[in-house]
């Protein structure tokens, strides 16, 4: 199993021979001759070549051996192996010197009011606010009511057991029903708590989060050794509502500019389309407007 601690030497290798096994040399113009392949994909020597860096420095790379990849060393190793511009952030990210072993302490944030006020103004539509790990720190009456009804509406304001969507997702048996796209929406779920691997590779509750998931669900953890990376900002997501059935939804994931890490969630349905009227449906349950710390 892949380890949850991605400023591991071990996490760029395993990222690279990934990346490395998804392409074969016909892929970026190299002659095979046919003769059988010790490994899938690319060979290093094959890689190598094609970035323009000596086997021997390439092999110290994906060994966890050299922390001071230039950013043109890293630059040609991304065109080399086609990376997404998703996968050459995540890149940098491991890239980088290794840091403090100290962890910072853990640290429970909060909504900022202006987010939670943005929320209750928006009553016609499912909102939350997410942080840098996935939990909610606050959702609308529709939010909650959409992906978490048969949750306490007050939990993201109680850190002990404010929920987290990726633990919802993966391990909680109402949320399994809730999306017909499973499959998809696994790999969604998981190429998204890559990218913030990246970016919050200290974060100790974040190294937690994919320990315990890692442990506790097989799906999860098939999923996680893959190294996929993509952010998922933006797209649309089938739903099974227990209550009105089947929503195709859009969703935008907008990002606060303060620096913090959060994020508002808005799902949205197309003008007289039978979601809206199943999002109509669901607005008719009363309640609070808004829950958070």
């Amino acid at each position: 199993m892949d380890t949850p601690v991605t400023d591991s030497p071990a996490a760029l290798g395993d990222f690279l021979r990934t990346r490395r096994a998804r392409l074969q040399p016909a892929d970026v113009g190299l002659v095979s001759y046919g003769t059988r392949r010790r490994v899938p994909g690319l060979r290093r020597e094959e890689l190598a070549q094609l970035a323009g860096v000596s086997v021997a420095y390439y092999t110290r790379l994906e060994q966890g051996q050299s922390h001071h990849a230039s950013q043109g060393v890293l630059d040609a190793l991304a065109r080399a192996l086609r990376l997404t511009d998703d996968e050459r952030a995540h890149l940098r990210e491991l890239a980088r010197p290794a840091r403090a072993r100290r962890r910072p302490a853990v640290r429970h944030d909060t909504a900022r009011a202006g987010v939670r006020q943005l929320l209750a103004a928006m009553t016609d539509i499912p909102a939350l606010a997410l942080g840098p790990r996935f939990e909610i720190l606050a959702w609308n009456r529709l939010g909650h009511a959409l992906i978490a009804g048969h949750l306490d509406f007050d939990s993201p304001g109680r850190p002990q057991d404010r929920p987290n969507a990726q633990r919802l997702f993966f391990l909680d048996p109402h949320t399994r029903e809730l999306y017909p796209d499973r499959d998809k929406e696994a790999r969604r779920a998981v190429s998204s708590l890559r990218v913030a691997a990246g970016q919050y590779a200290d974060d100790l509750q974040l190294a937690e989060l994919i320990g315990e998931l890692s442990m506790k669900s097989t799906e999860f953890s098939g999923l996680w050794s893959r190294h996929a990376v993509h952010n998922c900002t933006f797209g649309t997501k089938r739903f099974h509502h227990p209550l009105v059935g089947e929503l195709e939804l859009d969703f935008e994931m907008l990002q606060t500019p303060d620096g913090s890490g959060q994020g508002v969630l808005m799902y949205t349905a197309a003008p007289g389309s039978p979601s809206e009227a199943a999002l109509r449906l669901l607005a008719t349950e009363r309640g609070p407007e808004v829950r958070g710390p």
